[in-house]
């Protein structure tokens, strides 16, 4: 009896070993499997290499870099082994690398996203009055809508407009406005998603 239930904990032990990376790994993210990825950001910087998932920043992987990912930790975070030169020396160690930015096929070299692109043909309607509109953020608990430099996604971010926050529209575009906050004068343009006239 004794040796049964010896042998049926070590066929458990192997099953456990076997069968829980693959389940961690599950078949979300780019792929379930370790291989060569490549890393696709969307707007062309470098990807963040961290020391745990949501850890601290150890390094970066520009874009387009080739990468092999040893295992998927979860649908979010890859396993890679990173190689560092902090010019006190070199080596390698056990990294992470969010999913989210892993692509099987090798990108190339970044053009710009779509959303960056077609900003640029977008053209603006001055409207004959300046009118006032107010952000409307999903969250209206703490949540905000970003003021950007251009009508654009990847734009730089200018200020945070929390709700309730007062905007001057100077002009309209297809999906966005260009504003000018009153309080300070400066101007950009908010997604018109999230905003509503007054």
């Amino acid at each position: 009896m004794k040796r049964f239930v010896s042998m049926t904990l070590v066929v458990l032990t192997l099953m456990l070993a076997v069968f829980v990376p693959m389940a961690l790994a599950g078949e979300e993210g780019p792929n379930a499997h370790a291989g060569y990825y490549y890393v696709k950001t969307g707007n062309g910087k470098g990807l963040n290499v961290r020391d745990n998932p949501n850890g601290k920043v150890v390094g970066s992987l520009k874009y387009g870099t080739r990468v092999y990912v040893d295992a998927f930790s979860s649908s979010e975070w890859a396993l890679i082994t990173y190689r560092y030169d902090n010019g006190h020396g070199k080596g390698d160690y056990a990294a992470y690398v969010s999913t989210r930015f892993l692509v099987r096929n090798n990108p190339g070299k970044y053009q710009g996203s779509s959303s960056a692109r077609s900003a640029a043909a977008l053209t603006e309607k001055q409207v004959a009055s300046p009118y006032t509109i107010v952000s409307r953020p999903v969250r209206t608990a703490g949540g905000w809508v970003n003021l950007r430099r251009t009508p654009s996604t990847d734009a730089k971010v200018l200020e945070k407009c929390f709700a309730g926050k007062t905007l001057t529209v100077l002009a309209e575009l297809n999906g966005w406005f260009k504003v000018q906050d009153p309080a300070n004068g400066v101007i950009g343009y908010i997604s018109s998603k999230f905003v509503s006239r007054l």
